[in-house]
């Protein structure tokens, strides 16, 4: 989608500064002066602005996608033409974007931020169904879904809370209707040029673009309207000088903002299709204005043909190959197909428009014309693919976890960095990265000239006679933790037979829900007491005496304390109180029972030492 920007920029006489966080980035290799950098990183990129100085960075600029925050960051640091850094949140944060447009009076959904499915539950009651819901600080359709039912929208809040930086979603009214893809610039306050296509996105449930046409085949004092709408959400997030993109939905009540953004249209429109519907460059323009320049533009476009871009999905699997009809290769009015997956590469049940394996763009001279020609260049393409493959097997699993995890191919922390659910690490997740690097530094030694011997890890821990001496730790909240891909009850039956099965034993635990122990003491008692409970330190001390006795009724030999628990923010939200533990009381609820007693949650030396002295007959040292 930056393609078109950086050569718009040599035409115009200019170098190029590009950015990218992936050495992949096809406009690297066109830059003058290539960055590793995030476009996420107002930080790094100011930065690199100053380096530059003034005197030579004469503008900054995005195209498609939402690095409009820091273009602002730029802009401001550096004094170039654009918008502040306020215009720009506004125009990327969802929830503070309806909140000012809300405040301006203009026709939206009605909508709540929320970053707990009890507030998005509690707004499904109050609107009703259906309801879109999606994260607040994301683009491309990522997360987006159409919920139609209570039952689907634990997996769709999730799904949504995975795509988001801060896990803030925003759930909408669904507003029904045709939708349409508008792009406007401004020149110091002043609308001087605006344009509208017509958006091609099936009912949903995830909301996937498949093209579009420009211009919009609707009537003209309906494009009116929608324009005029569009200029309206614009004005009112404060947009005054560069790019404004809009989706406005053509409601029985009049056109309704769906979203806004500080850029220029992603999808191929404004870098691909308007160019070839018009003879003319719209990025070129957008250029000028962030130089501070005023284009020499129409307000409305002159249109010399209709352009119409398609999508080309595939069966999911590795991709083999993309075979072409001859006949492709013949008509003259296919102008260009964009191929986004190689060979080798998987292909998968799109979730966001960025999953597509291909795009064509063509033109003609009518609506109906171009229609038909989008669906007959698709049916000039194959996509074959083939087989089943870890990537196949982590695809599954994506879905299996309602995205509630990215499953990557090496679980490090990375990118789920401070998101609950994730690896559970706040803020950047250090620790957990930490804890991979300090595993790393113990390696294998190899001894090979020695006599013959058979090796044997079998031990007996407490009674439990253990094949494997690696025990599996207890884990509650799958519903929260997994997006609702497993129930509780099924989860803790799962992980103690197999456990069982492989010759060892799992904990189980003790969630924010008062009765969710009992599931994981029931599993254990179906297997004749092959597992160990790990309880919460409650406050009330009767709640774990409670706990203690239902422990020794499954048939456990060993029950613990989970103390690295006191505090924790899943027990708050559900006001399950906890307190940290001084010796004697640990003293005194080892006391309570003849069953082996374990400390969890150790982190330090000072505690172990407590712990032993408390009379734990064992220690789980945590994260």
């Amino acid at each position: 989608m930056q393609l078109p920007a950086i050569i718009a920029a040599r035409q115009l006489g200019l170098k190029t500064l590009v950015i990218d966080q992936s050495a992949a980035a096809p406009g690297l290799a066109l830059a003058d002066y290539p960055h590793l950098i995030s476009t996420r990183n107002e930080t790094a990129c100011v930065q690199l602005a100053r380096q530059f100085g003034k005197q030579n960075l004469a503008g900054v600029i995005t195209v498609g996608t939402d690095a409009s925050l820091s273009c602002a960051a730029v802009c401001e640091a550096l004094e170039l033409p654009g918008i502040n850094l306020a215009v720009a949140r506004r125009a990327t944060d969802k929830i503070l974007m309806r909140s000012t447009l809300q405040a301006a009076g203009l026709n939206q959904p009605a909508f709540r931020g929320a970053d707990n499915l009890t507030a998005v539950e509690e707004f499904a009651g109050d609107c009703g169904y259906p309801l879109v819901i999606k994260p607040a600080d994301s683009m491309g359709g990522r997360g987006v879904r159409r919920v139609d039912r209570s039952n689907d929208l634990p997996t769709a809040f999730y799904q949504a809370r995975s795509f988001a930086s801060d896990g803030r979603v925003i759930i909408e009214q669904l507003i029904e209707g045709a939708e349409f893809s508008t792009d406007c610039l401004f020149y110091e306050g002043e609308l001087i040029h605006r344009t509208v296509a017509d958006r091609i996105i099936p009912a949903g449930p995830d909301f996937i673009e498949t093209g579009h046409i420009l211009p919009s085949e609707a009537a003209e004092e309906t494009v009116d309207s929608i324009l005029q709408t569009a200029v309206k959400g614009a004005r009112a997030l404060g947009i005054d000088h560069g790019a404004a993109k809009g989706d406005i939905k053509l409601s029985p009540q009049g056109p309704v903002i769906i979203e806004m953004a500080a850029r220029l249209s992603g999808g191929f429109m404004s870098g691909y299709s308007y160019p070839l519907a018009t003879g003319r460059s719209l990025i070129r323009d957008a250029i000028q204005l962030a130089l501070g320049e005023k284009p020499d533009c129409p307000l409305d476009p002159d249109y010399q043909l209709i352009a119409g871009e398609t999508a080309i999905f595939g069966q999911p699997g590795v991709l083999q190959d993309l075979t072409f009809q001859q006949q492709f290769y013949e008509v003259d009015w296919i102008e260009q197909i964009f191929i986004n997956r190689k060979p080798g590469e998987r292909i998968i049940q799109p979730r966001t428009n960025l999953d597509k394996p291909a795009n064509i763009l063509v033109s003609g001279s009518t609506h109906a014309q171009v229609k038909n020609r989008c669906e007959k260049a698709r049916q000039m393409i194959t996509v074959k693919t083939t087989g089943d493959s870890w990537m196949a097997i982590r695809d599954r699993a994506r879905k299996r976890f309602n995205g509630s995890c990215r499953v990557c191919p090496r679980c490090d922390g990375i990118s789920c960095a401070g998101e609950i659910p994730g690896v559970g690490g706040v803020g950047r997740g250090e620790s957990f990265q930490r804890n991979l690097v300090a595993l790393n530094c113990w390696k294998i030694k190899a001894h090979y000239i020695h006599p013959p011997f058979d090796p044997e890890i079998k031990t007996n821990l407490w009674g439990y006679n253990l094949e494997l001496p690696v025990l599996a730790a207890p884990i509650t909240g799958t519903t929260t933790n997994m997006g609702g891909a497993i129930s509780e009850k099924n989860y803790a039956r799962a992980v103690t037979t197999g456990c069982r099965q492989a010759g060892t034993i799992a904990m189980v635990g003790d969630g924010a829900a008062p009765e969710k122990y009992k599931l994981g003491l029931e599993a254990i008692a179906r297997l004749e007491g092959r597992g160990i409970p790990i309880f919460k330190p409650r406050a009330r001390l009767t709640d774990l005496s409670t706990r203690m006795t239902a422990a020794e009724q499954s048939g456990t030999a060993a029950w613990g304390i989970d103390i690295d628990s006191a505090g924790h923010r899943c027990m708050e939200r559900k006001a399950q109180a906890t307190e940290f533990y001084p010796v004697s009381t640990l003293k005194k609820l080892k006391q309570q029972s003849t069953l082996k007693f374990l400390v969890k949650g150790i982190l330090s030396v000072e505690d172990a030492v407590k712990a032993v002295e408390a009379g734990a007959d064992g220690l789980v040292i945590s994260n």
